[in-house]
């Protein structure tokens, strides 16, 4: 069953209090790898600063991006359910500041602060929800939709929080990992998206609200 008749649904950034928890700020260059898919998972993420990529390689060597992630949202994040490797790649697409905080802590802060756990949670489950309806993307709706709601939810559509709706700087090839299709495609739909005026170029890459039309047309 697609679902073409729903908007995208959006991880809502968590914003922590991160006073009294232990914790190490790290800067990170753009293009600069913040570990890689093996490493050994010990500690939690949280992005203060920037934006984040996150990319699987298969046996075969293929990569695939399967998340951008902006200031304040979570990372590593699967340590915590028993995972000893970390099963991605996080590489940092601009400057970015991230605030490691090691396994122990982080489960001392879960179990002794009931607001930083609940906030650790409903991020969790709006990304759970986020993973299910990228599956469901995949399987059931066009190119042309699924990058459409790539880039509405790259521009944070539907968060209260989101002051603009201009993209952080991701590539043409980046988009075309992310929604599965090749570069020409995306090349052809976002121009598309702009003669339509869906999208705009202007310094950087604006989502209009109206580029939603795409996601929810039969």
């Amino acid at each position: 069953m697609s679902r073409s008749k729903h908007a995208p649904a959006t991880t809502l950034a968590a914003v922590i209090e991160w006073t009294d928890v232990r914790v190490q700020r790290v800067d990170y260059e753009a293009k600069t790898t913040i570990f890689a898919q093996g490493d050994p998972a010990t500690s939690v993420m949280y992005v203060e600063q920037g934006a984040v990529r996150l990319s699987v390689l298969s046996h075969a060597g293929k990569e695939a991006v399967i998340a951008v992630l902006e200031a304040g949202h979570f990372l590593g994040e699967g340590c915590l359910g028993g995972q000893t490797q970390r099963m991605a790649t996080a590489s940092a697409m601009s400057a970015s500041t991230i605030i490691v905080v090691e396994k122990g802590e982080m489960v001392r802060q879960l179990h002794a602060r009931p607001e930083f756990a609940d906030r650790f949670l409903r991020h969790m489950l709006t990304r759970n929800i986020r993973i299910e309806e990228d599956l469901i993307d995949q399987l059931f709706n066009s190119s042309e939709k699924r990058l459409a709601r790539t880039l509405l939810l790259l521009a944070r559509y539907g968060e209260p929080e989101a002051s603009h709706r201009v993209l952080p700087k991701v590539s043409q090839e980046t988009l075309a990992e992310m929604v599965g299709t090749t570069r020409s495609r995306v090349n052809f739909f976002l121009n598309k998206f702009r003669k339509l005026g869906f999208i705009e170029y202007n310094g950087g890459l604006k989502i209009n609200n109206s580029l939603l039309s795409v996601v929810l047309r039969d």
